[in-house]
């Protein structure tokens, strides 16, 4: 008798960590999702956003341009001013890349609230 019970007892929490874990997948799963969806169109059909759209292009290839010949070994350098130099380089492109980018991402959500 008191293996019956131990039995039921442990198929019965079996069943409520199946049903839990189903639960907990099925609540995490991209298919169950009842919130309202927006669809942005993010094309370039402004004449505006065509304009800076090619602004954001032409300062990322300055910026190309400008890193790597800031990056080449000058005649009077040492190999470790150079190192140095070059790893300056990287930060200040870095941030510039990451500016430029923060950019275009600032006009693109500006261009879809108005």
């Amino acid at each position: 008798m008191k293996n019956v019970v131990k039995k039921i007892a442990v198929f019965s929490m079996v069943g409520m960590m199946q049903i839990g874990f189903g639960a907990s997948v099925i609540e995490a799963s991209p298919l169950h999702n009842d919130g309202p969806q927006q669809i942005v169109e993010l094309n370039g059909r402004d004449h505006h956003d065509n304009e800076r759209q090619r602004e954001h292009d032409r300062r990322q290839r300055e910026e190309n341009q400008r890193h790597q010949r800031e990056m080449q070994r000058r005649h009077h350098e040492s190999e470790r001013e150079w190192h140095e130099r070059q790893e300056r380089e990287r930060q200040r492109h870095d941030n510039t890349m990451h500016e430029i980018e923060a950019g275009l991402i600032g006009i693109l959500i500006g261009s879809q609230i108005n």
